[in-house]
């Protein structure tokens, strides 16, 4: 979590360091597409939903109006490139009313992937068409890896293989026509399905009962590791008094308060704590569900460290294990709280040719009431990539093409760090604020392994991440087959015959947590995989 870093790479729809891994947008003010805008028709992306029924009865819609124009549509710009593969998808629901049509017309809808940064972005343009029924909800869902798709150009290649695409344009009833409609898009998302899954729970603290932390969980790291303080100028002491961290109704508080402390012949006017995880381990998913710390000048951060880091004073550098310094070591930023709802993530690794200085990808979202509710901020980590997130929208996939001792080296143990950092431009009206945690779990992957994550053309789940309501979409052929709803312990939770191509399951008294979808086929069983939030 050091904030002197030497050089930076911030995301943007101009520059390709990161592959998006989900947008969704609900219409009602949930999702991480930042803005839409139409091209030649009308648009209102907080419209009141004139049908509510069916598969869709939320409050707010999309409005696309095409007045006649030749080229109308809706769009938005991704932060960062879309990555096209079998396990990506684009769904949407839309609603055509009959009586919002002027003109002969084939009832359709385009999805147009672009490259903003041209001069001429429809030029290497690839498209997806698909028809659509009138006067009722449906859910359309775009695959370029398994449906028919049309390139502008016939110099264009397969759209699997490119990593240039950053737009997403939506036409209804196709172009170059004067046709009029109306219609009503809602529930646009984007999801990225990675190959692996973590479905066993290795080590978790749920912060039960009240008083000191769990010391076979923790060790709170309280000696400088440099000179007379922390990394970029922290202006606190990290103590080991249960004024700064405790338990109390099945919480934990990681409290950064002003105060005059010294320690190790400093004086300093305000105290925190670092917690260094007594565990260690090697690929899996890390789940927290925390309340941040609120605050001008507050650093609320939960992140990760090689285990063989040699900073003096950490838990494993004590414990025998320290062999390299920063960043050789490796870090992951989960999470780190700078206010203003902007959650960011990074990964922090050595430049190419110098293990010692610092190179870092990072990127952010913006969450309204990190400080007041509980949120998830989560990791997944195998051997080819780091996602993270925050309640189950990712916002930081880093995948290097070449894997060196530079670029990645996160193939060894890293252990957990939770803390409260004070920044030198903290006002002179602070007092207090907490980190609150409701758990820390970790979960890495059982013997089922990588193959029963599998092609999503049988089955669409969405949305993904569910609040209420479950959407099954299969194909024809897995009619009459039965899907089951798993618990990441195994626990049968819902198990139908799915009789319809699109089956609604209610979800909304599942914990939030991961689930597992099974699609039984005679004697082929199939896996996919969920978040309840």
């Amino acid at each position: 979590m050091r904030n002197f870093i030497v050089i930076v790479f911030l995301f943007s729809s101009t520059i390709f360091y990161s592959q998006l891994q989900t947008l969704t947008d609900d219409f009602e003010g949930n999702g991480t597409i930042l803005s839409w805008y139409g091209g030649d028709c009308g648009m209102d992306n907080n419209f009141l939903n004139p049908y509510p029924s069916g598969i869709n009865t939320s409050a707010t819609v999309l409005k696309y109006i095409d007045t006649g124009a030749l080229y109308p549509y809706v769009a938005f710009n991704g932060v960062g490139n879309f990555n096209l593969n079998n396990n990506s998808t684009f769904s949407l629901k839309i609603y055509v009313p009959s009586n919002g049509l002027i003109g002969n017309q084939t009832n359709q809808i385009s999805l147009k992937l672009q490259n903003s940064l041209l001069t001429e972005p429809w030029s290497t343009q690839c498209e997806i068409i698909k028809p659509i029924v009138l006067n009722q909800w449906q859910t359309v869902t775009f695959n370029f890896a398994s449906d028919n798709f049309v390139n502008f150009s016939a110099t264009s290649p397969n759209p699997l293989t490119r990593s240039d695409f950053n737009r997403v344009l939506i036409q209804i009833n196709g172009e170059n026509n004067t046709s009029q409609v109306v219609s009503y898009i809602d529930d646009f998302q984007y999801i990225v399905t990675n190959n692996s899954i973590y479905d066993n729970l290795v080590w978790s603290d749920e912060f039960d009962g009240n008083g000191p932390i769990n010391y076979l969980n923790w060790f709170q790291q309280t000696q400088f590791p440099m000179g007379n303080s922390w990394f970029g100028n922290e202006q606190q002491h990290y103590t080991n008094r249960i004024d700064n961290s405790n338990v109390s109704n099945g919480t934990l508080k990681v409290v950064a308060k002003r105060e005059v402390y010294t320690n190790q012949g400093i004086t300093k006017q305000f105290t925190s704590a670092r917690l260094n995880s007594k565990f260690a381990f090697k690929y899996g998913r890390v789940e927290v569900r925390a309340k941040l710390a609120e605050g001008d000048g507050t650093l609320p951060a939960i992140w990760m460290l090689g285990k063989n880091i040699n900073e003096l004073g950490a838990y494993w550098q004590l414990n025998g294990y320290g062999a390299v310094t920063w960043p050789a070591c490796g870090e992951i930023d989960i999470m780190e709280y700078w206010g203003s709802n902007e959650i960011s993530s990074a990964v922090h690794h050595p430049i190419e040719g110098n293990l010692s200085i610092d190179e870092y990808t990072a990127n952010y979202q913006y969450k309204n009431g990190v400080t007041s509710d509980f949120h998830i901020y989560a990791l997944e980590w195998n051997n080819e990539r780091i996602t993270l997130s925050v309640d189950g929208i990712n916002h930081l996939n880093y995948e290097p093409l070449i894997k060196n001792q530079f670029t990645w080296p996160f193939d060894t143990e890293q252990y957990i760090l939770l803390n409260v950092a004070i920044r030198p431009n903290v006002p002179a009206n602070f007092i207090q604020s907490t980190l609150e945690i409701d758990y820390v779990r970790v979960y890495q992957q059982t013997g089922l392994g990588n193959s029963i994550i599998t092609n999503e053309r049988d089955l669409v789940v969405f949305p993904n991440p569910v609040t209420d309501q479950l959407n099954l979409i299969i194909s024809e052929s897995q009619i009459g087959n039965r899907a089951t709803i798993y618990s990441v312990l195994g626990q049968e939770l819902n198990s139908e015959i799915l009789n319809n191509k699109e089956t609604i399951i209610d979800v909304s008294a599942f914990p939030q947590g991961i689930y597992f979808v099974q699609l039984v086929s005679g004697n082929e069983k199939n896996t996919y995989k969920f978040i309840k939030k």
